[in-house]
């Protein structure tokens, strides 16, 4: 009866192993989307730094989340030996895995907000400092319960602060740190002519088009997966997300007037706003989640093109930062069995919830590339930026040619 029992507890554990695994794996692909859409929507002469950008933030995340991030998110570092940090099939290794392809989507997401005239470096430092600080502080309150803060809302509001799958964590999070880093690099060059803005059209629709259908593919990992483990799967998540993807392309098909760059972007902005409620809302529920994200999306986007203080390339802080807000507020209307979900959320608690997040990214990033302003030139120079990222900085173009 022991060796079946212990058949049976090597069985459950190696299953949730290669679980998280799959998962893992799948948002990490996911960065292959982030580089595809940032790279169809930015200039030919700034292709090259986008894909550079994405594939070199993933591997600074990568150290930084190993050695500081995840101890200050969940109290744990690797400093074991390899057979202590093989047990049970190696989970809690594929665990950071898993997490650290979450908080490397933070740098991700804000490499389209500064295209085409930030500088290389300075901008890695910057994600290595949040990824290694700014991140994992709000992602422990959340996800570890970290200070007692989500102890206080559940005594407070009767319910902790939903966020299942990271709709303001990491996107919410991501967007906002992005607002800030736009904020200090100002308008491209060319963007006002004749006191007039000016719009730069994508560069690619197709490498466009693919970065949202790898990005969408990969989304069902990066939700569905977040249980974490075999017995908490849940087809209600892949349901929830399906329909919220759905909702977001109809709303920028309609409100974007036919956009290809809209449409492109209303998925992703659907998929944002679910991750939160994913578990718990009903399918109709996300579809209207959806719905809203889209036009939240097209609309801030078209305000943004108008305004002469704000030059967010890719619409990140919509997109991610707003429509991750907008999810986590969501999680608590349609999460409520009122309207069709499971329950177990508050809507104040909620609202807490993300304006922390909103709090936490906005302070965090004045903080890191206030610091990184300040010790370093953080803007291409006008000749730079005019001759493009990728020849001033890597020293080849797109196409190989000079």
């Amino acid at each position: 009866m022991n060796e079946v029992n212990s058949a049976i507890e090597t069985l459950v554990q190696s299953s949730n192993t290669y679980f998280l695994l799959i998962g893992a794996i799948m948002v990490f692909a996911m960065h292959a989307g982030f580089a595809f859409l940032e790279v169809g929507t930015v200039r030919h002469k700034n292709q090259v730094n986008a894909l550079v950008k994405i594939i070199t933030d993933f591997a600074v995340s990568c150290i930084a989340y190993f050695f500081i991030g995840y101890y200050i998110a969940y109290d744990t570092t690797f400093f074991a030996n390899a057979a202590d940090l093989s047990a049970n099939n190696g989970y809690d290794l594929v665990k950071f895995f898993f997490l650290m392809t979450f908080a490397a989507a933070i740098p991700a997401i804000i490499s389209g907000g500064i295209a085409e005239r930030a500088k290389f470096y300075p901008f890695l430092i910057a994600s290595a400092l949040i990824v290694a600080f700014v991140y994992p502080f709000f992602e422990g309150i959340v996800w570890n319960g970290n200070y007692g803060i989500q102890a206080w809302l559940e005594e407070t509001t009767g319910a902790a602060f939903h966020d299942f799958a990271g709709s303001v964590v990491v996107h919410g999070v991501g967007g906002w740190l992005a607002l800030v880093a736009v904020y200090f690099l100002g308008l491209r060059m060319g963007r006002i002519k004749d006191n007039r803005l000016v719009a730069f059209a994508p560069s690619n629709i197709p490498f466009l088009a693919l970065g949202t259908w790898i990005l969408s593919i990969g989304w069902f990992g990066f939700n569905v997966m977040s249980a974490q483990s075999m017995d908490g799967i849940s087809g209600l998540v892949a349901m929830n997300s399906l329909m919220a993807m759905v909702g977001g392309i109809l709303a920028a098909l309609w409100f974007g007037k036919n956009d290809p760059g809209f449409i492109h972007n209303g998925p992703l902005a659907g998929l944002v706003a679910v991750c939160a409620g994913s578990d718990v809302m009903h399918p109709m529920g996300s579809l209207m989640v959806g719905i809203v994200a889209g036009f939240i999306f097209v609309k801030l986007f078209t305000v943004m093109q108008q305004t002469k203080k704000i030059d967010d390339v890719l619409g990140v802080w919509p997109l991610h930062g707003v429509c991750g807000a907008w999810g986590g507020l969501a999680a608590g209307i349609f999460g409520l069995e009122s309207l069709g979900g499971l329950g177990g959320v508050s809507f104040m608690a909620q609202l807490i919830g993300t304006v922390a997040g909103i709090v936490v990214a906005l302070v965090g990033g004045f903080i890191v590339y206030g610091l990184v302003s300040k010790l370093s030139t953080i803007r291409l120079s006008e000749e730079e930026e005019y001759q493009g990222a990728d020849l001033s900085i890597h020293n080849i173009g797109a196409t190989g040619k000079d």
